[in-house]
């Protein structure tokens, strides 16, 4: 069962207005493929100016063309735990993977239930606290989002010794040596941060300040980012990072901070994003200020895709959510069944990150929100 917050709800709407959006995204990606003639690219981190079309780089960016494989489950119900840093839309994109690999197993008289947990804030205790729940419960594998490697990992080798299947998911991982079973998530998360460090860089051609936006502090993802950001900028001797600042994945946050460094830097050149919300927080803040100041970013948030479209974001390196959840339950299936990573599943499944440009942004606006041109 898909759970919510506290009284397990489902997480933001209601079950008829996800299936219509779930319908919407997979009728516009057929529309795309049809007409372009493309299919969906399968991994890595891909997209630059040069080297795709807009079309493929927008049809190719989510794969919502998945099957459950042909590995045959032990029982025919299983029942999962999974928290996550934060209620937030990007989650919600996951959830739709997710429940798609649930109708499927379904289909071969196999039932998934799960709880799809988050906090309204971001918290290491929070999730450290639901994690230590989730072990009293009755849960076949236990998944988690890292919201703080160096707070989580301990729990999750805890969990783990006391007889738990735990697996990481998502875009953070646990840190190197953590006990979890599997991963399944981004595993380039400093790549993506220097290519669209690096893509800025060549935007404003080598020279001007720039300011980074992380998102929350100590998240695996978000810091890996960051770090691919600074060490790509710290690359060219006219570049200089001037600011660095924490949004804890608020818009609102982010845009607040965005007014500071426009405030603080009357010649700042740019400003690198480095989770889904703070590019539409720092394009809010560079419109009202009417100041031209490139942005790149992170992923598919609808405002930050229009704004990609207006030319105000430079670019967005776009994550396949679709794809993670999917492969999440399938990969939570075998856990629970006592596999180990090797021939079934990965230890660390590789999900893709597509960069797109202002060309892109029409088509995934398109395939992901309905709206056609």
């Amino acid at each position: 069962m898909y759970g919510g917050e506290k009284d397990k709800n489902m997480l933001r709407g209601d079950v008829v207005a996800r299936v219509l959006v779930a319908l919407a995204v997979v009728v516009a990606l057929l529309a795309v493929i049809q007409r372009n003639g493309v299919s969906p690219a399968v991994a890595g981190t891909e997209g630059t100016p040069q080297d795709t079309s807009a079309k493929q780089t927008a049809s190719s960016a989510v794969d919502l063309e998945h099957e459950i494989d042909d590995y045959t489950p032990k029982k025919n119900h299983y029942n999962f735990y999974l928290t996550y840093k934060i209620v937030h839309p990007w989650w919600d994109a996951v959830a739709l993977g997710m429940e798609d690999a649930q109708r499927q197993y379904l289909e071969k008289g196999v039932t998934i239930t799960y709880e799809y947990l988050a906090p309204e804030e971001p918290s290491a205790e929070d999730q450290k606290q639901r994690l230590l729940q989730a072990a009293k419960g009755p849960y076949d594998a236990i998944g988690v989002d890292v919201a703080d490697e160096a707070a989580i990992t301990p729990v999750i080798d805890e969990l783990v010794d006391g007889g738990e299947r735990v697996m990481t998911f998502s875009s953070s991982d646990a840190a190197k040596g953590c006990k979890r079973i599997a991963y399944v998530g981004n595993t380039h998360n400093y790549e993506d941060g220097a290519l669209i460090a690096e893509a800025l860089c060549k935007k404003l051609g080598y020279k001007g300040k720039v300011a980074i936006l992380v998102g929350t502090e100590g998240a695996p993802c978000h810091e890996d980012r960051a770090r691919g950001v600074q060490d790509t900028i710290a690359k060219y001797e006219n570049m200089e990072v001037v600011d660095v600042a924490y949004d804890h994945d608020s818009v609102n946050r982010a845009r607040e901070l965005t007014d500071g460094f426009l405030s603080k830097h009357k010649d700042l050149a740019g400003i690198v994003c480095c989770n889904m919300s703070n590019p539409v927080g720092a394009a809010h803040a560079v419109v009202s200020a009417h100041r031209k100041v490139a942005i790149v970013g992170m992923d598919h948030d609808r405002e930050a895709l229009r704004y990609l479209r207006d030319g105000v974001i430079y670019c967005l390196g776009v994550q396949d959510c679709y794809s993670i959840g999917f492969d999440t339950i399938q990969t939570a299936v075998k856990i629970a069944d006592g596999e180990k990573p090797g021939k079934l599943y990965p230890e660390a499944a590789d999900e893709k990150t597509t960069i797109v440009y202002q060309d892109d942004a029409s088509d995934m606006l398109g395939m992901l929100y309905g709206e056609l041109r």
